[in-house]
């Protein structure tokens, strides 16, 4: 097997550094340069979830016809299982020190994880930091109509690009920033809305649009809140990679990132319930927001505003990464630069009819990752990951395809008959509405049966010789001669 890419991995000397551009891409990063505290992933996390978004999501419980008690149960525990995950994942990126995109190498095989990768994380990366920019592009708008809404978007993109390309440390130490003032902010917003708001309870409404039935509303409802944090799945060890590795950190790492996200998603959730039973039928969220703050909603605007920095800095970073994961021979500033401009584009596109495309964007992706998310967690825990002398077989592009790369494709077609989309209805949500949508739960179970009865199975191997790859230097961006290891910064 090649040797452990820890022992291969140069010291760059970037320690805490905030106003240096991070050397590393996809690398193992070594032991000397771990550092910071697993509080760090409170702060990161908090601040990613004060984001507008999720008031918006809590905005459909009316509509579904749920009672307030049951939305806010619903919010709570989707809530609890999204962030628990995300601190099981979070506690990964302390102890094994590479990104998750490479740990997925691992159960779905070196190519094996090309696919979901390019999908899952790259289109992930581009579409929430489009979704972000049209919200913090709608508030400035509408905080100052001369201001186009191109020009406004332009101007947020392109902060959000210089951040990223400073990457890990710089965005922890504004995250940190962020999740002070945006705590302020959003406890202003939450307050001033519900005291200007006409209803602050509601009951059931059979006679609502969307009525599913009681228990069916409730779990769909319930996965608006799970799918936020699933699209955070695949991005989750890229920020806690660069801790002391050791148990007591790996742990607390954990606890905090399952805070942070609990906290944020639950209260925002059940706050955009609350205000949803004011919301006008057809209003735009952001509208909405500015008509429940009232004198307050320059105020309330501004904060939507920079609360798209605390989300799109972690999206276009991950996204990034997950460019360099399928070897494509650029530097990780270059991948920066390509979906700040993609998803800049888009944002241009999906401006109008914007709440029904991010559903259906939200959606979509959380239907994928979910079974992605088995196939990771139990080639950590069943499959022997946890052990860091195997990392090597991350950078191992012999290992071409693995079984988890099967568990992830019969997890994603079996939950198809379950997708509820805009766009497409599987046959199970046709036919049994009433069920609610389990698309993620079916989706999760079928990949982690297949991945059970499969990870003991040898996968396909290929030979290449006296080498295992070609070593990509990121900070150059250029490729250098052939390696004996496998891959140090593919």
């Amino acid at each position: 097997m090649p040797q452990t890419p820890s022992s291969d991995t140069e010291d760059r000397r970037y320690r805490s550094k905030v106003a240096a551009i991070e050397p590393y891409g996809v690398d193992h990063i070594p032991d000397v340069e771990r550092h910071g505290t697993p509080r760090s992933q409170f702060s990161i996390w908090f601040a990613a979830g004060m984001n507008f978004p999720i008031m918006v999501l809590g905005f459909s419980a009316v509509g579904y016809g749920l009672s307030l008690t049951a939305a806010v149960t619903a919010i709570v525990l989707g809530s609890l299982l999204g962030a628990a995950v995300m601190g099981i994942l979070s506690q990964m990126g302390a102890r094994l020190g590479v990104p998750q995109q490479i740990q997925s190498r691992g159960p779905l095989g070196f190519f094996g994880n090309f696919v979901p990768v390019a999908y899952i994380n790259i289109f992930a990366g581009i579409g929430w930091a489009a979704v972000t920019i049209i919200l913090g592009a709608q508030a400035i708008h509408r905080l100052a109509p001369a201001v186009p809404f191109w020009l406004s978007a332009l101007v947020l993109v392109s902060i959000q690009l210089v951040v990223a390309v400073f990457g890990y440390n710089m965005i922890h130490f504004l995250q940190k920033i962020l999740s002070v003032v945006l705590f302020l902010g959003f406890v202003m917003i939450t307050v001033v809305s519900i005291t200007h708001s006409t209803t602050v309870g509601f009951h059931a409404n059979p006679h609502a649009r969307f009525y599913i039935g009681g228990a069916g509303g409730w779990i769909t409802f319930a996965g608006f809140f799970l799918s936020f944090l699933i699209a955070w799945w695949p991005f989750a060890s890229d920020y806690s990679r660069y801790l002391p590795d050791d148990d007591r950190t790996a742990k607390r790492a954990g606890v905090y990132t399952v805070a942070g996200n609990f906290i944020t998603l639950s209260w925002l959730g059940i706050a955009g319930a609350v205000l949803g039973g004011s919301a006008v039928s057809g209003e735009q969220p952001i509208d909405a927001l500015a008509r429940l703050t009232g004198s307050w909603a320059p105020v309330a605007l501004i904060v939507v505003m920079l609360s798209s920095f605390s989300q799109n800095f972690l999206n276009v970073y991950g996204g990034a990464i997950s460019i360099q994961t399928l070897r494509i021979p650029v530097s990780r500033r270059t991948a920066v630069i390509a979906i700040c401009v993609i998803s800049y584009i888009i944002s241009l596109w999906a401006d109008a009819g914007f709440e029904a495309k991010f559903k259906n964007f939200l959606f979509l992706g959380a239907y994928l990752i979910a079974p992605f998310g088995a196939a990771l967690l139990l080639d950590y825990f069943a499959g022997g990951r946890k052990d860091k002398a195997r990392i090597g077989e991350l950078y191992d592009e012999t290992r071409m395809l693995e079984w988890g790369f099967v568990a992830w494709v019969a997890g994603v077609i079996a939950s198809v008959p379950f997708w509820n989309l805009s766009f497409y209805q599987g046959w199970v949500s046709v036919h049994h509405p009433g069920w609610g949508d389990l698309t993620y739960v079916v989706g999760f179970a079928v990949a982690s049966v297949v991945y059970l009865l499969t990870y003991r199975l040898p996968g396909l191997r290929r030979s290449t010789g006296s080498t295992a790859g070609k070593r990509f230097t990121e900070s150059a961006g250029t490729v250098a001669a052939p390696m004996t290891v496998s891959e140090e910064t593919l």
